[in-house]
């Protein structure tokens, strides 16, 4: 009994292999001393060797080739998908000549009437007001041409999103197969959508229809199957011991129960259908958005700003009235609601009559109001004063120079630099840290794909501005949280600001960092920034006021600081929001440093572009596909399993 005491503390391992972290890059580091030295040895270790590269360009531009050639001819695209674009075109050009049919009085009142039904008198009020700001800026035909578009992709996305939810809602099975393509599909940037459907559809409205609704749709079938099966069970078994079949009950009380999350996958579709929408024009889309990738070609950031303006209060109205009618779900009805109802559909006939009759359908050019004069006046402006040479503290296209040579250009150079094996082993060692092996292995193999697809440098490109604009939006982002976490005022200062910032699509934001910073891939990050950092405030925030408040209680008791309750018991207790934030931030930023190649900012984005320019779908379908790759790596690096997310809580 005495041998086996003493001999075992010998066999324990010491204190710092007990930890997991430090077992698992041990383990890593075992694994990486017997394959590195085999694979450099073989195949170097410089950038992507040659010998693991697939020339795709071949296969795939006749299969491009193969697909022009047959589009008119081939049963499948005369017998199916040639009768779906119809059908896309029908239905699109439908719903235009119906807006333009009642006319732009028309149009306001019903949409101002329908506001007032379902969000009360305020939203109401600012529909209004955004429609008229539409015809006074000049864009009321692009705006009819986006809202036909929307009308359609929405109906479209919520239709498959509702039918895959449900299935998912109601089978496990279904669940456990949809539940990684879903979360595949939310983590591509928007672009990776268009040059799949181009290919099939071509450039024109039934490609960016049928692309806004892959993009769209996920949202609706997640929410679908989440209030499906988190129906109420009581209730769900009281209204089976009545009898009821399976359809009934999913009639009477599964989609009852669930309607505030079918309404938030309604206001959630309709918010990503606008952003695809809007970057659909870069494939012939038309309306708003093509004014906005026109204007940007051309540098014109004045005619950009008229034309992103009608976007912005489109988003904000269509995310007001959803949200509004999402809060007064359930609340009783206002008495003689029906009549009310009934008089404000009489009054919008009425006004859509009157304007027919007086022949005032279309937007009186009178009433225009020219903003891109004066924008560009200003932009001018301030390309002479503010771009360089301000005292003290440099111009806009300093800092932007600055920000380029000091971290842009070495991060992509050090990143450049490494031999392959180092960046797939960078990748492995932090997939390992934060997940469980499956997601380590789908990390390297997706890092891997990139340097098979032959765009290792371009993707390290743009990793490298991912990086670089997720630190910047993690320092501004975490601050910001903690601030409006610690302080109520700040908070209720914050809030409009991060809803504004949050509901503008991605193309959006290039308009005023062109206007600010010329083009570049300084711009590109700086409107990565903007863009995702309304949703890494939100959630630290959140995560940070949901510490339970025994923890801080206890904290304060024993003498702590406010510093020292945030640094020693809030941020541990945070951290599984931290890291989604963290994780939000770099999806987000991700798909907008993509549409920054529509600004200089090169790379991956600049070769989707190019390949959707100038009809080169080979170039673009494997920079879309790196892109996929990208983005899957980058969130399983950043995305703990469930497993080890509640271990962290």
């Amino acid at each position: 009994m005495a041998t086996l005491t003493a001999t075992t503390p010998n066999t324990a391992p010491p204190g710092v292999l007990r930890r997991p972290a430090v077992r698992k890059l041990a383990a890593l580091a075992v694994v990486a001393a017997v394959l590195v030295p085999l694979a450099a040895g073989r195949w170097g270790s410089g950038a992507w060797p040659d010998a693991l590269t697939v020339d795709l360009s071949g296969p795939l531009g006749s299969a491009s080739d193969w697909i022009v050639d047959n589009r008119d001819s081939h049963p499948l695209f005369l017998h199916f998908l040639g009768h779906v674009s119809n059908v896309v075109v029908i239905a699109v050009r439908a719903v235009y000549l119906a807006l333009l049919a009642v006319g732009w009085a028309g149009v306001t009142a019903v949409a101002a009437l329908t506001a007032w039904r379902v969000a009360g008198v305020r939203s109401a009020l600012g529909t209004a007001a955004a429609f008229l700001a539409c015809g006074l800026l000049g864009m009321w035909v692009p705006t009819m041409q986006t809202l036909a578009l929307m009308v359609v992709a929405v109906a479209a996305s919520v239709v498959v999103g509702a039918l895959l939810g449900l299935a998912a809602g109601l089978s496990d099975r279904m669940h456990r197969g949809l539940r990684p393509v879903l979360d595949t599909m939310q983590v591509l940037p928007a672009f990776a959508y268009l040059l799949p459907v181009v290919l099939v559809f071509g450039i024109g409205v039934p490609a960016a229809v049928l692309a806004t609704v892959v993009y769209a749709a996920p949202p609706m079938a997640r929410l679908t199957a989440l209030g499906l099966r988190g129906a109420d069970k009581e209730v769900l078994e009281a209204v089976e011991s009545l009898g009821t079949t399976a359809r009934q009950r999913l009639l009477t009380a599964r989609i009852p129960l669930a309607r505030k999350e079918l309404l938030l996958g309604l206001n959630q579709t309709i918010m990503m259908a606008l952003s695809m929408a809007v970057i659909a024009s870069v494939i012939g889309a038309g309306g708003l958005g093509d004014r906005v990738y026109q204007a940007l070609a051309s540098v014109d950031v004045g005619a950009a700003l008229a034309a992103g303006i009608p976007i912005v209060l489109l988003a904000v109205v269509l995310d007001r009235v959803t949200g509004a009618a999402g809060a007064r779900l359930g609340d009783a009805p206002a008495p003689n609601a029906r009549v009310l109802g009934a008089g404000a559909l009489a009054g919008a006939v009425v006004v859509a009559v009157a304007g027919r009759l007086a022949g005032r359908l279309e937007w009186p050019e009178s009433w225009v109001v020219g903003l891109a004069e004066p924008v560009n006046r200003a932009v001018d402006w301030m390309t002479a004063h503010l771009y360089s040479g301000v005292p003290v503290v440099g111009g806009t296209a300093d800092w932007a120079g600055r920000f380029t040579t000091w971290v842009l250009d070495p991060l992509r150079d050090g990143l450049q630099w490494l031999p392959w094996w180092g960046v797939l082993l960078v990748v492995a060692a932090l997939a390992w840290l934060i997940g469980t092996w499956r997601t380590t292995l789908t990390a390297v193999l997706a890092m891997a794909a990139i340097g098979v697809l032959g765009v290792w440098q371009p993707s390290l490109d743009t990793l490298s501005q991912v990086l670089a604009a997720v630190a910047v939006t993690l320092v501004i982002g975490f601050a910001a949280g903690v601030a409006a976490a610690r302080s109520d005022r700040v908070e209720r200062l914050l809030r409009p600001v991060l809803d504004v910032f949050q509901t503008m699509p991605q193309f959006v934001y290039l308009i005023p960092v062109v206007a600010l910073f010329g083009v570049g891939r300084a711009p590109a990050v700086a409107a990565a920034v903007v863009y995702a950092l309304p949703a890494v405030v939100r959630i630290t925030a959140q995560g940070l006021r949901q510490v339970d408040p025994a923890a801080l209680e206890s904290a304060r008791s024993l003498g702590a600081t406010g510093a020292q309750q945030l640094r020693q018991v809030q941020l541990p207790l945070a951290r599984p929001a931290l890291l989604l934030a963290l994780n939000q931030g770099v999806v987000l930023v991700l798909a907008v440093v993509i549409i920054g190649g529509l600004v200089g900012g090169g790379a991956l984005g600049y070769d989707v572009v190019f390949g959707l320019a100038q009809g080169d779908l080979a170039t673009g379908l494997v920079a879309g596909a790196a892109i996929v790759c990208l983005g899957l790596m980058l969130d399983r690096v950043t995305q703990p399993t469930e497993r080890r997310a509640k271990k962290g809580a």
